[in-house]
Order: structure tokens, then C-alpha cells, then sequence
């Protein structure tokens, strides 16, 4: 019974943490910046921070099962 909100959250945490390296990642390699008015590297470090951070969580969720 409890492993069903391990599972979900960890599931929203893959997601987003998948997404928004991937999205990162493709605007990257358009050159587009990755948030407005805020300077590059500092928006590529954050995101990928928070990427890993997210995709961590999922992971730790996962082992909660």
C-alpha cells in the first residue's frame, strides 16, 4: 500500500528531472539561452543542478519501493 506514492512521485521526479535536462540540452545546442536575462552559465548550472537534484530524488523514491 505504500509503495504506490513511492512510486508516483518518483515517476514526477524522473520526468521532470529527464525533461528539463533534455530541454536544457537542446537549448544548448541551438545556442537559444536557457532563461531570459540571466547569464548563460549561471542558467545552464542551475538547471542542471536541478535536473540531477530531481533525477536523484526519483531515483531514491524508486529504492523506497
Amino acid at each position: 500500500m505504500e509503495s504506490g506514492p513511492a512510486i508516483f512521485v518518483g515517476v514526477v521526479f524522473a520526468l521532470f528531472g529527464g525533461g528539463l535536462s533534455l530541454w536544457t540540452t537542446v537549448r544548448l545546442r541551438q545556442g537559444a539561452p536557457v532563461a531570459q536575462g540571466v547569464p548563460p552559465v549561471m542558467s545552464v548550472t542551475v538547471a542542471s543542478v536541478v535536473a540531477v537534484t530531481a533525477l536523484v530524488l526519483g531515483a531514491w523514491c524508486f529504492t523506497r519501493i
